[in-house]
């Protein structure tokens, strides 16, 4: 089994207002940094993503990537549909209630290049790229900036 790397930080926000910026895939660029384009290829009947196109340019990886989505409440997990450089490219964002109306997220992730990399080469990897998404989605989240188009639907179907 595939090693995995995970990280969590509390949000002063709902948990509905959290997954509702995770769910706008369309503001990705404008938070993420790494993601420079994003587009919604399916939605679930509750219109929620299933499929998303990521263009991503994380320096040295530069990569055109589908995720598949799966959402369960507090919780949306991604597999790797198809890309140029990953073998895997797995994660989950997890919600969960905190003291005061905040929410913990929990982002993991696993990662596999198709170059061959030290497997502790791809654990900080992943590391970084964790602790730069949750830093993200707690800035955006807290700024308010997610709040206009917001909501799994509205943002997964404005692609």
């Amino acid at each position: 089994m595939a090693e995995h790397t995970s990280s969590s930080i509390t949000i002063e926000a709902a948990p509905a207002d959290v997954m509702g910026v995770i769910a706008d895939f369309a503001r990705y660029p404008e938070w993420t940094g790494e993601v420079k384009e994003a587009e919604v290829l399916s939605t679930d009947a509750e219109g929620h993503a299933e499929k998303v196109r990521l263009l991503l340019d994380a320096g040295a990886i530069k990569d055109d990537h589908t995720l598949a989505y799966t959402w369960n409440g507090n919780q949306v997990g991604w597999t790797l549909v198809k890309s140029q450089m990953l073998r895997t490219l797995d994660g989950s964002y997890t919600l969960a209630d905190a003291p005061g109306g905040n929410t913990e997220v929990t982002y993991r992730l696993t990662v596999d290049v198709k170059i061959p990399m030290l497997g502790m080469i791809k654990r900080k990897a992943e590391k970084v790229i964790i602790d730069r998404a949750l830093a993200g989605l707690k800035k955006r989240v807290e700024s308010g900036a997610g709040e206009a188009g917001a909501g799994s639907a509205d943002g997964a179907k404005k692609l």
